[in-house]
C-alpha cells in the first residue's frame, strides 16, 4: 500500500467518523454524544496503519537511496564492506526506528537520519569483545591515537581476530570525520584492513536542535547541551554495535588500558558464579570500562533516548539498575544491595583516565582511578648472553643492556638512516624466533619506523645461497646479513628459517630519518 493511500484512507475515516458522530448526536434524544466502540476501533486502526505506513515508506526510501549510491567494488574486501553496510543499515532501521521516532521526532524529517556512515570497516561480526569509543573534536589535545595504541599494544593474534574496536566520530562535519578516519588509517593500516578497527559517524540529520533544551540541575546551557549530546552519542554507538559480538565495553577516547586487559575481562566473566549481572565495571570512573551483554544494548539505549534531555548518562544508568532491582517499599540500603547484584566491580581497574581537557570546552578534569595502579612500562624475558652495541644514544638510565636483561626499557634519541642495534652472540646459536616491541602505554609514539630485522648466519655460504643466484629467497644487507623481517605498527615478530641456523648476530637497521625518539619496551630472543 502506498503512503498516500494510507493517509487518504485515514482522512476519509476521520471525515466519516465526524459525520457519523454529528448525525448521531443530533438524533440523540438525551443530547449526549454517542460512543460507538466499533467506529472508534476502526479509526484507531487506521491511525496505526498510517503511522506504520510512514515508517515502511521511510525504510524503503532509505534503502533505495543506499543502493543507488553504492557501487560494486573490484575486490572482495570492498564487497564485504558494502554488504556489511547494507545489513547494518537494515538492522538499525527495521528494529529500532519506531521508538527512536518517538523520542526524537525530528528524525521523521529525513529518511536516512539513523543511518550510520561507515567510513572504515570490514563488517566484522561474531566476536567476543566489542569496544566502543566515542570521540569528538576537541579544542585542546586529542588523545585518540594514544588510546588506540594502548588498546592494541599487546593484543595477541587470536585476540585481534576476536575483537572489534569501533571509533564513533560524534560529529556531522564530514571534513573532520574524514580527517579522523585518515589519521587512524595512517597509524593503524593493518588493523583497519583486517576489520579490527572501524570508524563510523552519524547522519547529518541525527542531532536535534540543542538550543531548545531546558536548563536543569543548575547546569549551564552549554553543559546541558554537552550531556544531552553525550546521551545521544552513546545510544547511537550502542545500537550500531549490538549485533557485532557477545560483550560490549564502553570506553572513552582519553584512556590507557592495562596490558592483558582483554584476557582479564574474559577470564572474569567466565569466573562469575551467577549469570544474573547486567553491568560489569572494569574502572570506577564515569562511563569508562563498563561491560554489557550486547543483547541488552537496545534496551539500555532506549532508556537513554527516552530521558536523553533530562539527566547525565551515568545517572541514567543508575536509574536503569534502580528500575530493575529496587523495591520502592524498601529502604535505600536494600536498594543498594539489590543493585549490587546486577553491577559487579572488578579490581584492580583495567582502564585509567588520562585526558586533562574534557570534551566540554573549558572543563579540566584530573580524575584518576586509584584502583588502576601503575601499568608496566616494559616486559622482561630471559634472553641468551650477547654482546650489545648501538649507534643510538640512550636517554638517562634507559640503556640497551638494562632492556635486554629485563630491568628497564631502552630509550634512544632520534634515529637517523643507518642507525642500528646489534646483538652479537659469543657462540653461534640456534635462534627459532624473535620479538621486538617499540613504544609503551605511556610513550607509545616513540616507535621504530622503516626498520628491518636482520640475521648473520655463522656459515657465510648460507648468505650466498639464500641471497644470491637467479631466484633469491631473501634480501641481503651489508656485512653478510640477511633481512628476515621489519617493524609494522611498532612491532617486529617472526620465526627464523632453519636454513640460516646457527646464527652469530641479530641486527635492527634503521633505513630513514625519524621525527621521534625510539623506545624498546620488549626484547625476546627465542631459542
Amino acid at each position: 500500500m502506498r503512503l498516500t493511500h494510507v493517509k487518504l484512507g485515514c482522512l476519509l475515516a476521520s471525515v466519516f467518523l465526524s459525520l457519523t458522530w454529528f448525525t448521531a448526536y443530533n438524533g440523540n434524544d438525551k443530547g449526549e454524544p454517542p460512543y460507538d466502540p466499533k467506529m472508534i476501533q476502526l479509526y484507531e486502526r487506521l491511525l496505526a496503519a498510517e503511522s506504520r505506513g510512514e515508517l515502511v515508506y521511510r525504510e524503503l526510501s532509505s534503502l533505495l537511496t543506499s543502493l543507488r549510491n553504492l557501487t560494486i567494488a573490484n575486490n572482495n574486501s570492498s564487497t564485504n564492506v558494502t554488504e556489511g553496510l547494507i545489513k547494518r543499515r537494515l538492522g538499525l532501521l527495521s528494529s529500532r526506528l519506531p521508538n527512536a521516532y518517538l523520542y526524537l521526532p525530528h528524525l521523521r524529517d529525513h529518511a536516512d537520519s539513523l543511518n550510520p556512515n561507515v567510513v572504515l570497516g570490514q563488517g566484522r561480526t561474531g566476536v567476543s569483545l566489542v569496544l566502543g569509543i566515542p570521540t569528538v573534536k576537541r579544542q585542546k589535545q586529542s588523545y585518540l591515537v594514544s588510546t588506540l595504541n594502548s588498546l592494541l599494544y599487546d593484543l595477541s593474534p587470536s585476540e585481534r581476530e576476536d575483537t572489534v574496536i569501533i571509533v564513533f566520530v560524534a560529529e556531522t562535519d564530514e571534513g573532520y570525520v574524514n580527517t579522523v578516519a585518515e589519521l587512524i588509517k595512517h597509524n593503524f593500516p593493518k588493523d583497519v584492513h583486517s576489520g579490527l578497527l572501524e570508524v563510523v559517524s552519524p547522519s547529518q540529520y541525527f542531532y536535534p536542535n540543542f538550543r531548545r533544551l531546558r536548563e536543569t540541575f543548575g547546569d549551564s546551557k552549554d553543559r546541558v547541551k554537552w550531556r544531552t549530546k553525550q546521551n545521544l552519542d552513546y545510544s547511537f554507538l550502542m545500537l550500531y554495535a549490538h549485533e557485532k559480538g557477545t560483550y560490549y565495553v564502553q570506553l572513552e577516547d582519553d584512556i590507557v588500558a592495562k596490558p592483558g586487559y582483554s584476557q582479564a575481562m574474559k577470564t572474569y566473566v567466565r569466573s562469575l558464579a551467577s549469570d544474573d549481572w547486567m553491568l560489569l565495571e572494569f574502572s570506577q570512573l564515569g562511563f569508562i570500562g563498563k561491560m554489557f551483554r550486547a543483547r541488552d544494548l537496545p534496551m539500555i539505549a532506549e532508556f537513554f533516548l527516552m530521558f536523553h534531555k533530562d539527566k547525565p548518562i551515568d545517572w541514567l544508568l543508575d536509574h536503569i539498575l534502580w528500575v530493575k532491582a529496587c523495591n520502592p517499599e524498601k529502604d535505600a540500603k536494600d536498594c543498594n544491595l539489590q543493585k549490587g547484584l546486577l553491577k559487579l566491580r572488578y579490581k584492580p581497574s583495567l582502564f585509567q583516565h588520562v585526558g586533562l581537557h574534557s570534551s566540554l570546552p573549558g572543563k579540566v578534569q584530573k580524575l584518576k582511578d586509584k584502583d588502576f595502579g601503575k601499568a608496566p612500562l616494559f616486559a622482561a624475558h630471559s634472553n641468551p648472553p650477547a654482546e650489545l652495541s648501538s649507534s643510538l644514544k640512550h636517554y638517562q638510565q634507559h640503556t640497551l643492556e638494562r632492556a635486554y636483561e629485563g630491568q628497564d626499557f631502552f630509550w634512544g634519541l632520534t634515529p637517523t638512516a643507518e642507525d642500528f642495534i646489534l646483538l652479537s652472540f659469543p657462540q653461534p646459536l640456534i635462534v627459532t624466533g624473535y620479538l621486538f616491541r617499540s613504544g609503551n602505554i605511556e610513550i607509545n609514539g616513540d616507535k621504530f619506523y622503516n626498520t628491518t630485522v636482520e640475521v648473520l648466519p655463522s656459515d657465510s655460504s648460507v648468505s650466498d645461497r639464500l641471497v644470491g643466484g637467479q631466484s633469491p629467497q631473501y634480501e641481503g644487507s651489508y656485512g653478510g646479513f640477511i633481512v628476515i623481517g621489519s617493524f609494522v605498527d611498532g612491532m617486529a615478530e617472526g620465526q627464523i628459517d632453519a636454513q640460516m641456523q646457527p646464527i652469530s648476530a641479530l641486527r635492527l637497521l634503521v633505513h630513514s630519518d625519524s621525527d621521534v625518539w625510539v623506545l624498546l619496551s620488549e626484547i625476546f630472543i627465542k631459542l
